[in-house]
């Protein structure tokens, strides 16, 4: 690749690094925030999902508009609202404006990621554009393995305001660079004259009058919905049930994030050969072996808690691998960036259930101990093995190995 090529890749990875790390640090931050506002754990659990069912409805919405307009006036669009909202999590002086911050973040944090994907596509020939992808997602490792634990540090340096406060700035040093070297991206667009009018119930009838898009978004949809019913709370049961101090906390997400990054690729490589199917049901079912003992968990040593979540974040990242190889399979490439765009919205969607369900679940009393973390694992378990009798039925329905 080229010297100009490289530069949008970093730019495109940084937008997605800040964009990954604003929406992951919400969820640790609930030892921090909890105490804070002297709020439940149901009502956090609705600031964390705020973000990402507004993400979903904004996602839905301009999928089926966005292509009529150059991608690179979008991103920017987006992307300065994304810092406005971002900014004003950091700057809110209470629970209820923080909420409202977290949608007006969710409004235009869900146009970045299709953006980021359909520049890439429009951008790079076929023959680059798996190595542009690759650098692109590094973004997600990265924001697990620095960005999560350093804004960790920051908020427990500072206050919880800390890290929303360094994502804003960050994005606002990078807004100037995108404006220069981003190039124009405008050759999907049709003349007004020649183009077909959108017709969205047609769209979404068309998508659920598919078997195997359905049993696309709903295997997507109960991955994201399994993962995430765990996450919200982890840090708040590590510290005030477990005893674990905000020192310790940050490197789970370190070594998960680094477990992930490292396994990825041989995750990949193993689909291809012995097929998606298969290593998508051993990584499941391996999944599930530390989501019990994670919410169950008893004072132990912690590195031996590290150990516990390096194979969980290796295994959960690891079915998603090839359960999205099988997701893709289910469109022709004419549609695919389309259902695609769909399938993240879902995604985000059922993120914010998740969170939603987990804080209905779960409650604190008055020195920050959660209870009841161990119905939300079990649950969690429940919905990630029952997306393997999803995952069968998809590949048996895309005739699959």
């Amino acid at each position: 690749m080229n010297r100009k090529e490289w530069t949008l890749l970093v730019l495109l990875a940084s937008v997605n690094f800040t964009h990954i790390l604003d929406f992951m640090i919400m969820m640790p931050l609930g030892n921090f925030l909890m105490p804070h506002f002297n709020i439940s754990a149901q009502y956090f659990s609705f600031i964390v999902a705020a973000y990402p069912i507004t993400a979903f409805v904004s996602g839905i919405i301009t999928s089926f508009y966005v292509d009529q307009f150059d991608r690179k006036k979008v991103l920017l669009f987006a992307y300065t609202g994304f810092i406005v909202g971002t900014i004003a999590c950091g700057f809110a002086p209470g629970a209820g404006l923080l909420m409202a911050a977290r949608i007006l973040t969710g409004l235009f944090g869900g146009l970045i990621g299709a953006q980021v994907l359909s520049i890439i596509a429009d951008t790079f020939p076929y023959e680059k554009r798996g190595r542009a992808m690759a650098t692109v997602f590094m973004a997600f490792s990265l924001a697990s393995i620095f960005g999560v634990p350093f804004s960790l540090y920051l908020a427990k340096l500072m206050s919880w305001h800390a890290p929303f406060i360094f994502i804003g700035l960050l994005g606002l040093l990078l807004l100037p660079f995108l404006n220069k070297f981003l190039p124009r991206v405008s050759a999907h667009i049709q003349n007004v004259e020649d183009r077909v009018p959108v017709k969205v119930m047609a769209v979404f009838k068309e998508v659920f009058n598919n078997r195997g898009q359905r049993l696309a978004l709903l295997l997507s949809g109960g991955l994201m919905l399994g993962h995430f019913l765990v996450i919200p709370f982890i840090n708040p049961y590590m510290e005030f049930n477990v005893g674990f101090t905000k020192d310790e906390t940050p490197l789970i997400y370190m070594v998960g994030g680094t477990c992930a990054l490292l396994s990825s690729t041989f995750i990949g490589k193993m689909a291809d050969k012995h097929g998606k199917f298969r290593v998508f049901m051993i990584c499941l079912l391996l999944s599930l072996i530390p989501i019990l003992f994670i919410t169950n968990m008893p004072k132990i040593n912690f590195y031996l808690v590290l150990s516990v979540f390096g194979f969980w974040f290796t295994f959960s990242t690891g079915r998603n691998i090839p359960a999205q190889a099988m997701i893709s399979t289910v469109v022709n490439p004419v549609e695919r960036g389309r259902f695609m765009s769909l399938n993240s919205s879902f995604q985000q969607l059922f993120t914010g259930m998740a969170s939603i369900i987990a804080g209905m679940i779960v409650y604190r009393d008055k020195g920050g101990k959660i209870y009841n973390y161990n119905f939300v694992g079990y649950l969690s378990v429940l919905v990630v093995f029952s997306m393997l009798f999803i995952g069968y039925k998809l590949a048996r329905q895309q005739n699959l190995k």
